[in-house]
């Protein structure tokens, strides 16, 4: 007999609050007035499906689709891999996840980034991929590194990587980011800290995967993605982020 997919509530006590003082910039970026729920259009929810003819070659290998000739980026060799799965645990195929990240010394190429570490010439920190049929992606890049940021003094954000995933239309993304096992600032990071549930924050926590097949000298890191349920990821429109 066939069982219907449960549908399983957010839990909003998992999720932190608009304004928390820890994260001083969630002082302008907490909205002052109940949120409006706006109808979506039919181009938003019915557009655009992705397909591999979309992606380039390189779109999921940071390493190689910005170096130039001769040259390589600085940083440790990492593999990001894993699912989007929706609350039931089932597999989300041809869903677009994006990913962008600051260089191994925690510098981001961008013009407003002005960190003093320095800028890699053949790192542009950013790709994409499309999940198959089991909802499975991947992605090889450099570990990023810390940074500084202005919240208190000396408040450093652990090493990261943001990932926006898409639905089969514009109005169904979200974004997020993901943080790697045994990280010592992750504790001390505000950000993190503005999440009241200790295991919601585990769910952004990268592990690091020792069993995945991967290139010589390359460490592996695994991270789902949940959409829904009591196991599902934090996004930035509750979660805020540097």
């Amino acid at each position: 007999m066939h069982t219907a997919p449960e549908l399983i509530a957010r839990d909003p006590a998992a999720h932190p609050p608009a304004l928390t003082p820890i994260y001083k910039t969630s002082a302008f970026r907490s909205p002052r007035m109940p949120l409006i729920s706006l109808q979506n259009s039919l181009s938003e929810v019915t557009g655009p499906v992705f397909g591999q003819n979309e992606l380039g070659p390189l779109d999921n290998d940071l390493v190689l689709n910005y170096a130039r000739t001769g040259g390589a980026p600085i940083g440790e060799r990492i593999i990001v891999h894993g699912q989007v799965l929706d609350g039931n645990a089932r597999p989300v195929a041809g869903a677009l996840v994006e990913f962008w990240q600051a260089n191994a010394a925690g510098r981001y190429r961008h013009r407003n980034d002005r960190f003093d570490a320095p800028v890699d010439p053949n790192f542009g920190g950013c790709g994409r991929a499309l999940t198959d049929a089991g909802g499975r992606w991947h992605f090889r890049t450099v570990k990023p590194g810390p940074y500084p940021y202005r919240n208190r003094v000396n408040d450093w954000r652990p090493a990261h990587i943001h990932f926006s995933v898409f639905g089969s239309g514009f109005a169904q993304r979200l974004i997020t980011q993901m943080y790697f096992e045994g990280d010592p600032l992750i504790r001390h990071d505000s950000i993190m800290q503005t999440i009241p549930d200790e295991h919601a924050r585990e769910r952004l926590v990268a592990r690091l995967d020792l069993s995945a097949s991967v290139p010589l000298h390359t460490l592996a890191y695994r991270w789902d993605i949940v959409l829904r349920g009591h196991r599902s990821t934090l996004f930035e429109n509750r979660l805020q982020g540097n």
